[in-house]
């Protein structure tokens, strides 16, 4: 699933070929087999990213699915996101758990992207 590009996902997901809860799942084992070695997330969010794309299936289904609704995203480290660790790769802020989300993950979660993690 991974070297479909993002139209095949969105015209498999809306055919329903494939559900994002899958997509999702395969992506997350990808981060697990390979990121120790790549080092491209600073945070992992498998329990969100399945919620989210529990909810992308239930829209999809009910035939509200926008383009992009169910394919999973990672976003830097820069954009808050409600209840989960930005630190913006400081140590400074290691501990900082956003109290509120970003325009541009408020956008992402209203698209009904999931939402894998925060990379570097």
């Amino acid at each position: 699933m991974h070297n479909l590009t993002i139209k095949q996902m969105s015209e498999k997901l809306h055919a329903g070929e494939i559900t994002s809860v899958q997509l999702t799942q395969h992506y997350l084992n990808r981060i697990s087999q390979f990121d120790a070695d790549l080092n491209a997330y600073v945070t992992v969010t498998p329990e969100l990213a399945i919620e989210m794309a529990k909810a992308a299936d239930e829209k999809l289904a009910a035939g509200e699915g926008e383009l992009l609704t169910g394919i999973p995203v990672a976003h830097k480290d820069i954009f808050c996101t409600d209840g989960v660790k930005t630190s913006c790769s400081s140590k400074m802020l290691d501990n900082f758990i956003a109290p509120y989300d970003a325009h541009v993950v408020t956008q992402l979660n209203k698209g009904g992207m999931p939402i894998l993690g925060k990379t570097n």
